[in-house]
C-alpha cells in the first residue's frame, strides 16, 4: 500500500496531542521500552487513525454524559466549557501515552490521573453522591471510550471483525486494571451488554448538546478544514447506539446524512494511509527499533 507524507498534517497531529501547559511526551525514548499493549496489537493500529480517534473520542463523550454521575463529575470538576481545546489536547495525550508510552511514562501518567480523581466528588442534581475513582464509573468510562474508538474504526476506515474487536477490548485489560476500572469488560459481547444494562440509568439532560456545541466551535481544526470538524462531529452521534439518542433527544438530524457516510469513510481510510513522523504511533515504533512505515503496511 502505498504511503503519503503530509507536513502540514503531521504539524497539526502533533499541536493536537501536546499540551500548551505541560512538557511535551518524547515516546521515542527510552529506547526498546515497551508499551503497555504490543506494537503488532490492533489498539496500535487503530489509535494511529486521527479519524478514528476524534470521531470515538467525541461519541464516548457523549455516552459518559448520559450516566447522570459521571456527567456531573466532568461537566462540574473539568476545564471543557472554559478551554476545550486544552482540555482535548490533554485528553488526547493521555490516549497516546496510554496505548504508545514507554510503560514507565504510562504507570506514572495513570497514577496521576488517579490522584486527580481521588480528589473529584460531589452528589448530581438529583442528590446522587459520586466519586471519579469509584470502579463503577471508572468502568463505565473505560467501555464507552474503547466502544467510541472500536466502532468508529470499524464504520469509517477499516471493518474489524468480531475477532479484531474482541482483541481491542482484551489489549485494554492492562490499562483498566492500573485505572482502577475494576472487571472492565474485555469483549464486544461484554461491552455490549454492558451498554444494555444501562438502560435504566441513563438519563436526557442539556448537557450532552452544550457538549456537542462547544464542539462545533471549538478551534480544534484550522477554520478552513471546520466543516470538517462538524461533519466528525455527525459521525460520532451516528455510532452512539440508537436507543441511547433517542434516551438522550439526539434526533436523526445530529446524525450523518446517507450521502456523507460514504464521504467520511473515503476521509477515514485517506487517513489511514497518511504516515505523521511526529505522531506517537510512529515515535514509539523507532523507539522500538521497527521501521517508520511499520504500522502503514
Amino acid at each position: 500500500m502505498a504511503v503519503l507524507v503530509l507536513p502540514f498534517l503531521d504539524a497539526l497531529a502533533h499541536d493536537l496531542v501536546q499540551p500548551d501547559d505541560g512538557p511535551a511526551i518524547d515516546f521515542s525514548r527510552p529506547a526498546g521500552e515497551p508499551a503497555l499493549t504490543a506494537a503488532d496489537s490492533v489498539s496500535w493500529r487503530v489509535f494511529k487513525n486521527p479519524v478514528a480517534l476524534f470521531v470515538g473520542g467525541v461519541a464516548a463523550v457523549i455516552l459518559e454524559l448520559a450516566d447522570p454521575a459521571v456527567r456531573s463529575g466532568v461537566w462540574e470538576h473539568s476545564s471543557f466549557r472554559r478551554d476545550a481545546v486544552a482540555r482535548l489536547r490533554r485528553t488526547g495525550l493521555a490516549a497516546m501515552v496510554t496505548v504508545y508510552g514507554p510503560r514507565r511514562t504510562a504507570e506514572a501518567m495513570i497514577a496521576q490521573v488517579g490522584r486527580l480523581h481521588a480528589r473529584v466528588r460531589g452528589r448530581t442534581p438529583a442528590g446522587e453522591i459520586y466519586e471519579a475513582n469509584d470502579p463503577a464509573l471508572l468502568r463505565w468510562v473505560h467501555a464507552t471510550a474503547a466502544f467510541g474508538f472500536a466502532e468508529a474504526y470499524d464504520r469509517y476506515v477499516r471493518p474489524l471483525g468480531e475477532r479484531g474487536f474482541d482483541r481491542l477490548y482484551g489489549e485494554g485489560a492492562a490499562s483498566a486494571c492500573l485505572y482502577g476500572a475494576i472487571d472492565a469488560p474485555l469483549s464486544r459481547a461484554a461491552v455490549m451488554d454492558l451498554i444494555d444494562s444501562k438502560r435504566d440509568r441513563l438519563q436526557a439532560s442539556p448537557i450532552p448538546f452544550e457538549f456537542l456545541d462547544i464542539m462545533r466551535r471549538a478551534p480544534v481544526l484550522p477554520a478552513p478544514l471546520r466543516p470538517l470538524q462538524r461533519l466528525l462531529i455527525r459521525a460520532a452521534v451516528d455510532l452512539v447506539p440508537a436507543w441511547i439518542r433517542q434516551r438522550l433527544g439526539l434526533d436523526d438530524s445530529a446524525g450523518l446524512h446517507r450521502w456523507q457516510r460514504p464521504v467520511v469513510r473515503l476521509i477515514g481510510r485517506l487517513a489511514d494511509r497518511v504516515l505523521l513522523r511526529s505522531s506517537p504511533a510512529v515515535q514509539s515504533c523507532l523507539r522500538l527499533g521497527l521501521p517508520a512505515d511499520y504500522l502503514y503496511r
